[in-house]
């Protein structure tokens, strides 16, 4: 199941840089050879790159290949490194939930309320902010995965 929730989250990211560049190449085609730039593509790659940064950063935080000090860790060993590593990851859904999914929900509610659109698209900007509860969401379920992983090699070390 995580495998293919991996493999989908890497080819929609995929996807998305995809897109990015070719929403860039047809601004600097426009721009440069025709002389009347697209109207529409600078916001569009604005708002990819936005989603490539908030998801990619959640897949990376599940991969563990996120930025972290690992200066404690790496000097603890059995119990104690376990207990601390749980504790970061109880403090990492914490911050999540605190931050990206109920403040995300919110900006995305209040934005949604407002009736705030983009410049050139007139899309609501909702739809833009929406990525934030969403790559939340992601992130607390790779950390609850692997929260789930290290109790359960905890109770196993126990017995």
């Amino acid at each position: 199941m995580e495998e293919k929730f991996n493999l989908a989250l890497g080819r929609f990211l995929a996807f998305l840089l995809a897109l990015m560049l070719l929403c860039v190449c047809w601004q600097v085609l426009t721009r440069y050879l025709l002389g009347n730039p697209s109207s529409f593509t600078d916001e569009l790659a604005r708002y990819l790159l936005i989603w490539i940064g908030m998801l990619g950063g959640a897949y990376a935080s599940g991969q563990n290949m996120h930025l972290s000090i690992d200066l404690l860790p790496g000097k603890l060993t059995g119990k104690p490194k376990i207990r601390l590593q749980i504790a970061i990851h109880l403090l990492i859904i914490f911050f999540v939930v605190a931050t990206f999914i109920i403040g995300g929900s919110r900006l995305v509610f209040i934005t949604y309320s407002l009736g705030q659109t983009s410049a050139a698209m007139q899309i609501p900007v909702a739809y833009i902010y929406l990525i934030i509860p969403i790559s939340g969401l992601v992130i607390m379920y790779y950390k609850v995965k692997q929260l789930s992983g290290l109790i359960t090699s905890s109770t196993i070390t126990n017995s």
